[in-house]
């Protein structure tokens, strides 16, 4: 894959007749379908979007699988982020086989619903961890700023692990920057500051912000990412289909390319593709 592919490190394709998707319910009607790659292909096509990291929804093995069975016979899909049990006895013996799909690319515990903040600073096993730098696999972060002392914990016992913070650890815009700017602007700046040169994805704003929301809602959050992780360390991805709670597509992808419109070419390069490219090893 050429380093100008343009690339959406963050998206999902779910069918709620699996039944393992506990936060998806009918009363989400435009999320509650199946999503494949044929109804995101005329988006991304549109926005001049060649291929997706498509990250795990389901806290299970099973639905991993399912999203290895998706890439194995769709080009656009250039990685997966799957789902684990790190805290497990065999999470160690589950990596190996998985590792065995060449789209496997990273796992990610989804720490925002767990209900204990501090679970990634003492529950996943050592071994696990080590397994996934053994086998050069990444880990994302779904956090919100609560739970960045945690993650710093576990950042610093293994400085050797790939690490990227799901949508800007989703700051509450809807709430205002009065309101919303605390504690999530210093739990970026602490992260960014981490020696091991975290990543961070430019996904999940618009769904943290109000209905209507414009890039000027956007734009100090966007600032703000930028400041700290700079360019290199930044990756866009659209988080389609949740996304459509809150907006679309085109919309979202559109923004980004505006609020970072000041940069030069390469960094808008790095952002929307390079830098998914060589962290998830694609």
């Amino acid at each position: 894959m050429t380093s100008n592919v343009n690339i959406d490190a963050h998206q999902h394709y779910w069918d709620p007749a699996r039944g393992d998707y506990g936060w998806l319910t009918p009363d989400m009607p435009p999320l509650y379908r199946a999503f494949g790659p044929g109804d995101l292909a005329p988006l991304r096509t549109a926005a001049g979007v060649q291929r997706t990291v498509v990250v795990q929804a389901a806290p299970t093995v099973e639905e991993t699988r399912y999203l290895l069975d998706l890439a194995r016979g769709d080009d656009s899909i250039a990685g997966v982020v799957g789902w684990v049990p790190l805290d497990s006895l065999d999470a160690a013996s589950i990596l190996d086989e998985l590792a065995r799909e060449p789209k496997f690319k990273a796992v990610r515990p989804m720490l925002q619903d767990l209900p204990d903040d501090t679970w990634i600073a003492h529950a996943p096993r050592e071994d696990a961890i080590e397994r996934l730098i053994d086998l050069d696999l990444a880990f994302d972060a779904l956090i919100f700023a609560r739970h960045v002392p945690s993650l710093i914990e576990f950042v610093e016992r293994y400085p050797n692990l790939r690490v990227v913070v799901d949508h800007g650890a989703k700051p509450p815009i809807r709430d205002g920057i009065d309101a919303g700017w605390q504690p999530w602007a210093d739990g970026i700046a602490q992260l960014a500051k981490l020696p091991q040169k975290l990543h961070c994805k430019l996904s999940g704003l618009a769904t943290e912000a109000r209905k209507n929301w414009t890039e000027e809602t956007l734009k100090p959050y966007v600032a703000h990412l930028l400041e700290h992780f700079g360019a290199a360390r930044l990756m866009w991805g659209s988080d389609w289909p949740v996304l459509n709670m809150n907006g679309d597509y085109a919309a979202w992808h559109g923004a980004a390319r505006n609020l970072t419109s000041h940069l030069e070419n390469a960094e808008q390069d790095a952002i929307f593709g390079a830098n998914a490219r060589a962290f998830y090893r694609l």
